[in-house]
């Protein structure tokens, strides 16, 4: 799994662990690419259209001053919840650890260790060999 800083959301969210950007047909290119195969919900996302975020220097939610604001806390609660990882402690960790870190913390955490390719966050397995996921909720 490659990791670079475009596929990493503004909310924190690792698009490359994303269905919409791992699946084949109408790939998505991540909430920083392009916005062609985007589902309704990800291109009109607040957050990524969020005018107080893309004043930061970094682009993250991490430095705007209203951190976190209601719609990041609520999208938060709910991968928790559905998919046992946090954006707000993906957040913290780049903003304490860096891009590079993170990506190398992902690239671990959601290599699949039967075959190698990347699992999927939204659903608990390898869409390349179908082993499940190993650390439900581990962050």
């Amino acid at each position: 799994m490659t990791i670079d800083a475009r596929l990493i959301a503004p909310c924190g969210m690792n698009c490359a662990i994303c269905y919409a950007y791992i699946r084949e047909r109408n790939r998505c290119d991540g909430c920083r690419g392009d916005d062609t195969h985007k589902q309704v919900s990800c291109r009109e996302c607040s957050i990524t259209r969020c005018e107080l975020r893309k004043a930061t220097k970094s682009g993250f939610c991490y430095e705007c001053p209203k951190f976190p604001c209601r719609r990041l806390k609520d999208l938060d609660r709910r991968y928790r919840t559905k998919y046992g990882m946090s954006m707000l402690e993906n957040l913290a960790f780049i903003r304490d650890n860096g891009l590079d870190a993170f990506a190398k913390k992902e690239r671990d955490r959601w290599r699949c260790s039967e075959c190698g390719g990347t699992i999927c966050v939204h659903r608990w397995s390898c869409p390349t060999c179908g082993a499940p996921r190993q650390d439900p909720g581990a962050q």
